[in-house]
């Protein structure tokens, strides 16, 4: 050990500023939030080679008094607090008075301002901290900041700088996280002479979204709004089909500061649980608004991670607002189609295409023989359970010997009743008659319905939902089926494309959540024996702190110094099940991204997976047309069925408008 040395305020600063940037990205960052916090409504920057060689940062913010400016530079001065006691709510985006001294000290700086009562503005000049001079300057309302030759002074920091491109992404996402923040104020974005990035600050948090991340995602979003015991959470979400692979789309914004927090993450991961594979994310641009003495955010050099005094209710918050607004949507995704470039110019609807008369015979008679040609083209084999009207029909006796016997996964219905063949039924049958029927609307008899069989009812917590609108009555139709998977179905002005075993296996896992909410009771299933369940020590210390919650959804346990004895479980839980519940309460609890009730739903939602995709329809088969009717009235009656519990689409729909649009019709 050498001797203790007191470092010079040279090296201290230098120290120092290393904590605030680290690169182009966070000196964008720290003086962006000082342009917000002056009141600023239009804002620009502007970078060269990745930031490092050339900043500048301008807004119509109040300006800096010239007598102000030399102070400005030096640590711990700002002008956003005074004393101890306003660090209890702190409500700017800055407030350490670092940032500027930091930058200051490992680059060349130029800070020009005016403030709006001021005649003529003034320019500071400093250069690795020391201040070159301040002189009297013309310069419209506001303050620039010009920096240039960053770590010119510090070259063991300057080397690990990436490339000019990977450091101008990095300051291009950084702008967009802040744009996304204030869509009050008007972001202008320059990299290298071009614009990259320009919003509109109408205050319309809509079409921000639209500027940074373009039209295809701001299509795709959902809006959500609640507020809980103070919280409140809004903005808006990506639909289920709207998902990345990684976490980079999800946007956390506390009192309109752009943080990083595992338990916003957790709460909106697990409230898409049963909408989107598991592999994927869901994306989000989410405000919580919360009560600036409860929240801390001098956690972080760079301030983007916050601690909460309690983070219970901040998790339920987001959970809430994210569960809500996907159970209330009723957006299916549209298929895309390229229209075709037309073979001849000038080309004009057909409905007001002239025909010359020489043509008119010959167009008469192809229309002819393709309609001799359907009629005469010869009958499958191959029996198909197609509507009323023109579908051959099957008794119930037939369809048991032919399916149910032979594939058990399929739900047994208790009584299937199909009408007779009636003798005036029509004995030509053609092309029309085999792609369209004329489907029954209402739902058949109850006795009817698909039921699912031997599985027990589980119990699971209440949900806080929002009551949802009685759906409008839509009028539709079925009009054939492809690949024996795909139902096609007409509704109002749309066609929609139904998977069948995707919306069957919603219906059913819709339907037995239903029955789990109507039975949950918080009931627990005593053991004859207890379950000896070995967990760590810090597990152990959550399960006994938070004992009243845990056995609140059924559990109840001893612990030991490794051990929990369980001696009693939550109805419907598998005893196998019950270490790995247990573990995962523990750890969600403890890290603050869950609670014993909502754990203890999304369990019981993934044991019901199984059981429904089990019990639905299977794709590629054939099966009566009142299972497949009554699966497509129930999607009619639930229109917020969009996904499987998987996260495949329910449905796809193609407007009547697209498809005039594909054939030139309009």
């Amino acid at each position: 050990m050498g001797k203790i040395n007191v470092l010079s305020f040279a090296v201290a600063n230098l120290i120092a500023a290393g904590e605030v940037v680290d690169r182009p990205s966070s000196v964008i960052k720290e003086l962006l939030e000082n342009a917000i916090d002056s009141g600023a409504d239009k804002i620009t920057v502007e970078i060269q080679n990745g930031g490092v060689t050339y900043m500048r940062v301008s807004d119509n913010g109040c300006g800096i008094i010239p007598e102000d400016l030399p102070i400005a530079i030096r640590r711990h001065a700002t002008s956003k607090i005074k004393d101890a006691e306003d660090l209890d709510g702190i409500i700017t985006l800055g407030f350490r008075g670092e940032a500027l001294a930091a930058i200051a000290s490992v680059s060349d700086m130029r800070i020009i301002s005016k403030p709006h009562d001021a005649s003529v503005g003034a320019m500071l000049t400093a250069r690795a901290g020391d201040i070159i001079g301040v002189s009297e300057r013309a310069c419209t309302d506001g303050t620039t900041v010009i920096v240039e030759n960053l770590f010119a002074n510090v070259p063991a920091r300057r080397k690990f700088l990436k490339k000019d491109i990977t450091e101008s992404m990095a300051v291009s996402a950084m702008v967009e996280k802040i744009a996304l923040s204030k869509p009050n104020i008007g972001f202008k974005l320059i990299i290298d002479g071009k614009v990259k990035l320009e919003t509109v600050g109408d205050g319309n948090l809509k079409n921000a979204i639209y500027c940074v991340f373009g039209r295809d995602f701001a299509s795709k979003l959902i809006e959500t709004s609640i507020e809980v015991d103070g919280i409140k959470v809004s903005g808006y979400i990506g639909r289920p089909d709207n998902v990345r692979a990684n976490r980079n789309y999800q946007n956390f914004f506390i009192n309109g500061r752009y943080v990083k927090t595992k338990t916003a993450l957790a709460a909106i991961e697990q409230a898409y649980t049963s909408y989107i594979a598991s592999e994927k994310f869901p994306c989000c641009v989410l405000f919580i608004d919360i009560n600036p003495a409860t929240v801390d955010v001098n956690v972080h050099p760079a301030k983007l991670e916050v601690k909460f005094s309690n983070e219970k209710p901040v998790f339920e918050a987001i959970y809430y607002a994210v569960k809500n607004a996907l159970e209330a949507d009723t957006q299916r995704p549209s298929v895309s189609l390229k229209r075709i470039a037309p073979q001849v110019q000038q080309r004009v609807s057909d409905r007001e295409a002239p025909v010359e008369d020489g043509r008119r015979e010959s167009l008469a008679k192809r229309q002819i023989q393709s309609e001799l040609y359907i009629a005469k083209e010869p009958q499958k084999e191959e029996k198909q359970y197609v509507p009323k009207g023109g579908f051959e029909h099957v008794t119930a006796e037939e369809y048991l010997a032919k399916y149910v016997q032979n594939d058990s996964a399929f739900p047994e219905p208790q009584t299937l009743q199909t009408e007779s063949k009636s003798a005036e039924a029509p004995t030509h049958k053609t092309e029309q008659s085999k792609t369209r029927g004329n489907f029954n609307q209402t739902e058949p008899p109850e006795q009817e319905k698909p039921v699912v069989e031997n599985f027990a009812p589980v119990v699971s917590a209440p949900v806080k939902e929002v009551p949802k609108p009685a759906p409008k009555k839509l009028s539709w139709r079925i009009i054939g089926e492809a690949f024996n998977s795909y139902v096609l179905v007409e509704c109002d002005d749309k066609l929609l494309i139904v998977d069948k075993h995707a919306a069957h296996e919603r219906i059913i896992f819709e339907e037995l959540k239903a029955s789990m909410h109507r039975q949950r009771t918080g009931a627990s299933q005593l053991l004859m024996l207890p379950i000896e369940v070995m967990m760590t020590s810090d597990e152990i210390e959550t399960l006994v702190e938070y004992k009243a919650e845990i056995e609140s959804v059924g559990f109840e346990f001893a612990t030991g110094r490794y051990t929990a004895s369980v001696t009693a479980i939550p109805d419907g839980i598998n005893a196998d099940a019950v270490g790995d519940m247990l573990a995962v309460m523990a750890d969600r609890i403890k890290s603050n991204t869950g609670t014993a009730l909502i754990t203890r739903d999304i369990i019981f939602e993934k044991a019901l997976y199984q059981a429904a995709c089990k019990a639905a329809v299977k794709a590629g088969r054939e099966y009566p047309h009142e299972y497949v009717e009554w699966i497509i009235g129930k999607l009619m009656e639930l229109p917020d069925i969009t996904v499987c519990p998987h996260g495949r689409p329910v449905a796809i729909e193609l407007t009547h408008k697209k498809l005039d649009y594909q054939f030139e019709r309009l």
